[in-house]
């Protein structure tokens, strides 16, 4: 977080710090001004950790993004805030993305009653998103249960009255995202 000097909140439950250099041993030295490739480089990097992508995964999401009808970048948020571990952190049965992924790869969740195990499943819109009942006694469940989300669930989810679950009620948004980057410089990166 301190290196793209933006807040990453699914990324972990530790506060950035109060120092505002680059790590590093000369972090607090004056930089120079990054380049364009820089730039575009940078803001690719945070949706890259945000959402925990491989460069491949990331670049396969760009391409699939490219294939359908309409904005690029717009198609791509949908596309990684419909990852059933996004859905599980944003709906609040995980602190972080990646305590999402180690669930539903452990095969805690359930997608329209059946087990997945694959972080990258794609949620459809009508889909329901529950834990299993096995698993409601499970430490890190228990807490997002009691303690809610972390950040406001989004409009185009909807959280389950008891709190174990939710639906997708529609297609994600870009105010929905709740990470600050411009997705045009990412589409750039990956035209080159």
């Amino acid at each position: 977080m301190r290196r793209l000097g933006v807040r990453l909140d699914g990324l972990t439950r530790l506060e950035a710090g109060e120092r505002a250099a680059p790590p590093g041993q000369h972090g607090a030295r004056r930089r120079k001004q990054p380049s364009e490739y820089g730039l575009r480089l940078v803001e690719k990097q945070k949706l890259r950790y945000y959402y925990g992508l491989t460069e491949t995964q990331m670049r396969n999401y760009v391409r699939r993004a490219g294939r359908q009808t309409g904005p690029t970048g717009a198609n791509l948020l949908k596309l990684l805030e419909r990852r059933l571990d996004n859905v599980v952190f944003r709906l609040g049965l995980a602190p972080t993305i990646p305590a999402a992924r180690q669930l539903v790869s452990h095969g805690h969740i359930l997608v329209n009653a059946r087990r997945v195990s694959a972080p990258a499943y794609d949620v459809s819109v009508g889909d329901v998103v529950t834990v299993r009942d096995k698993s409601r006694e499970h430490p890190s469940v228990a807490e997002g249960v009691t303690n809610g989300p972390t950040l406001a669930v989004p409009g185009y989810l909807e959280r389950a009255a008891d709190n174990h679950g939710g639906k997708m009620t529609g297609d994600p948004q870009r105010q929905d995202v709740p990470i600050d980057f411009r997705e045009s410089l990412i589409v750039e990166f990956y035209a080159r």
